[in-house]
């Protein structure tokens, strides 16, 4: 008798909110377009396919033959299109109630576009928390994809995750099919052969079994060196399937609300949280990360059976790990309550599509993709947060409001203060640093820069560069791209090291606190730009960093002081501080005024350079024209680095942003100003990013025992084009 087998291959497509338009259309032309046209040619072979909302989008507005091509075979039955959350949510972070609007309006997306509505959700990240069933079913769905590390976790046996389970919370029943890893990672990094003899090996008399394989569909060409695999000369996908026409005797491929729609799942399961297993790693800190990942490789590559209980970090602890996500997941959990609360209209339907777009997954975590240091995907993210907000406070009559309320969910209060043009955030905990500055008319987030931190993969970089050193140095010759891939001469990017320029490692500098601007800085009367540099060195007090108490709160202003210490010359210093923070403006030239006022407490004199740090963006990386400082007459990119003396004004912009901030400074101050650049990893390989600009206004000062010392600076900004006004043009026409 012979042995059968199927195999339920879904393919999940995803651009973020907020990438370029190019991305989009380059992607499509490597990947999207070709597996439909390939589908096509094989009519017999059957498959699952998703497209997120933000690139169904697109497809529909930009490539509508491609839509009416892919609904064809839907109408054959050759296709099933999947749901899950509109704009790719992980549907973990988010409340109930946009859990399942999300999953709904997914649903009516797919619904409108192919005729059929989604019986499948695909989950983001395949982040999984076991009261997920009761979001699915609540929307309409039967059925998700979770990793077969998930069924692991479940004590499910190795030879018993060929093939769906049902799982329930409250009651409320699902389906799970567990993507396999063995195909996961043969398709289409090994050969053809390899990956229909690995099938072979697992089918069986009865035929009962599915191989379920669900992974990215940018890996069939869009990922670095897929395309000439995938479809140029290496043609893997047109082998790959007519070598499944070719086995049609004992392999057969099937969608999956097919395959439920006939057999029964294998049994029940309980799934605790988790994701895929890299997610795991990259949610651990550094250090563990790294040793995690050695733990996991040695257990893999002895078959020690630890490898199936090895599962790292929990994908919430993002929020722990990086001080920008969290503020950003909080955020987007206050404007989801104040949406909620607008009346229906118009307007709430405006606010719940920003919110939900300001959702999407991609800036809420950190692994081999870029995530939250894609500044300018983190920029969209926020604006969509910054206009639903603008929505509902306008609705509720709270445009302009003072709070004193724990914004980051720490257990500590912050200060939060708005008015017509703009909102701020204050940590009083850490140097009542100024979290977030977002402009309502331009939609801009001026504070959304992200600190340079270590990351685990750090270590592989400089491990590269030590090599290509040592080479260098006369051993063998070897390219950038160091690792090669599995067999087939392609390589999953989880096995590459690619550099986009050389000499990254120069730019691994960390910064000793967050990236937040309106810090009181105290330096050696000596320091200069270059000492300084972005990452903030040579701090003498702890102003910066330290604990303020609130001495005012008023409508529109806030009053906080510190009684703190710095160490000059080998003497302490107390020291005190009390600094003001003022908004004022109207919606399109919001005005936000800092000052502050030094006291030297201690019994001899304090020669020292005081200053205040800003740190901003204006979305200027890569030498951006639109972005750009003027500082003493000179005008010069957002992402270069300068130092001028005696200034009573500094400016900055970005054209197509539309804004302008003007900082009237008093008295004359040093500028020095300078990039702050990351290196992250993406699946095109490390890179340097720009995430903002520092800029340090200081003073050279003596204070004598008892002695004051007062400055501020008025930042007065200019938005030229209200979006929200903008917005409300181009839905009436």
């Amino acid at each position: 008798m012979t042995r059968r087998i199927s195999l339920a291959v879904t393919l999940h497509n995803h651009q973020p909110i907020g990438n370029f338009g190019w991305v989009f259309a380059d992607v499509f032309e490597q990947a999207y377009q070709p597996m439909v046209e390939a589908l096509g040619r094989h009519p017999r072979v059957r498959v699952g396919l998703h497209y997120t909302g933000p690139l169904l989008e697109w497809l529909r507005a930009e490539r509508p033959a491609f839509i009416a091509d892919l609904r064809a075979l839907v109408d054959r039955g050759q296709v099933e299109i999947l749901g899950g959350g509109l704009y790719e949510p992980v549907l973990a972070s988010l409340p109930e109630r946009d859990r399942v609007a999300q999953l709904r309006r997914m649903a009516d997306a797919v619904q409108d576009a192919f005729g059929h509505r989604p019986r499948g959700a695909w989950l983001a990240e395949r982040v999984w928390e076991p009261d997920l069933p009761t979001s699915l079913a609540e929307a309409g769905y039967g059925w998700t994809i979770v990793d077969d590390s998930h069924f692991r976790a479940a004590a499910v046996p190795e030879d018993q995750m060929w093939g769906p389970y049902t799982t329930e919370d409250q009651g409320r029943l699902i389906n799970v099919f567990g993507t396999e890893q063995g195909l996961r990672y043969r398709i289409p990094f090994q050969e053809v052969d390899a990956v229909i003899d690995y099938l072979r090996e697992h089918a069986t008399e009865g035929g009962e079994r599915v191989g379920t394989m669900g992974d990215d569909g940018e890996k069939f060409g869009a990922w670095p060196t897929t395309w000439e695999h995938c479809w140029g000369e290496g043609r893997w996908v047109e082998r790959f399937f007519e070598a499944i026409e070719a086995n049609a005797d004992w392999l057969t491929t099937v969608r999956p609300s097919d395959w439920l729609a006939s057999n029964p799942p294998i049994g029940r399961v309980y799934i605790p949280t988790g994701s895929y297993a890299e997610m795991g790693e990259w949610a651990l800190p550094p250090v563990e990360s790294r040793a995690f990942a050695a733990a996991l490789h040695h257990a893999r590559d002895t078959g020690a059976p630890e490898a199936r209980w090895l599962r790292g970090a929990f994908w919430r602890n993002f929020q722990v790990k990086y001080r920008e996500i969290n503020d950003l997941h909080k955020q987007m959990l206050r404007v989801s309550s104040a949406v909620e609360a607008m009346a229906p209209g118009r307007a709430r339907e405006q606010a719940l599509d920003h919110l939900y777009r300001g959702q999407s997954n991609d800036c809420y975590w950190h692994g081999l993709f870029g995530g939250i240091y894609i500044a300018h995907m983190r920029a969209a993210t926020l604006s969509h947060l910054i206009a639903a907000e603008d929505l509902a406070d306008a609705a509720a009559g709270t445009l302009a409001r003072s709070e004193v309320r724990d914004l980051d969910l720490d257990g500590r209060d912050e200060l939060y203060l708005a008015n017509a043009g703009q909102t701020v955030a204050i940590d009083l905990d850490e140097g009542a640093g100024i979290d977030s500055w977002d402009l309502r008319a331009a939609r801009h987030a001026l504070a959304a820069v992200l600190r340079r931190r270590p990351e685990a993969y750090h270590e592989t970089l400089r491990e590269h560069e030590a090599q290509l050193a040592k080479a260098a140095a006369g051993a063998a010759a070897r390219t950038p791209a160091a690792a090669s891939g599995s067999g087939s001469g392609a390589s999953s990017i989880h096995d590459r090291v690619q550099l986009k320029e050389a000499g990254l490692g120069a730019y691994l500098v960390y910064d000793d606190y967050e990236r937040r601007s309106g810090l009181v800085r105290i330096l050696a009367a000596d320091a200069t730009a270059g000492s300084w540099g972005a990452g903030g060195r040579d701090e003498l007090g702890d102003l910066a960093t330290g604990p303020f108490r609130l001495v005012h709160c008023g409508p529109d202003e806030v009053v906080v002081a510190r009684d703190g210490s710095a160490e000059v010359g080998g003497t302490a210093f107390p020291i005190s501080v009390e600094t003001r923070i003022r908004l004022g403006g109207g919606r399109s030239d919001p005005i936000l005024a800092w000052s502050t006022t030094v006291q030297n407490h201690g019994d001899a004199t304090l020669d020292a350079r005081i200053g205040v740090e800003w740190a901003i963006t204006m979305l200027g990386g890569g030498g951006n024209p639109d972005a750009w400082w003027e500082i003493a007459g000179q005008r010069t990119h957002h992402d270069a680095a300068g130092v001028a003396s005696g200034v009573d004004r500094v400016a900055q912009g970005n054209g197509w942003l539309a804004t302008e901030v003007d900082s009237a400074i008093s008295p004359a101050a040093d500028a020095w100003h300078a990039p702050i650049e990351t290196v992250s990893n993406s699946e095109a390989g490390f890179e340097r990013v720009y995430q903002g600009s520092a800029l340090l206004l200081s003073w050279p000062v003596t204070l004598k025992p008892g002695a004051t010392f007062t400055a501020s600076v008025r930042h007065h900004a200019s938005v030229s084009v209200d979006r929200a006004a903008e917005e409300a043009e181009a839905v009436a026409k």
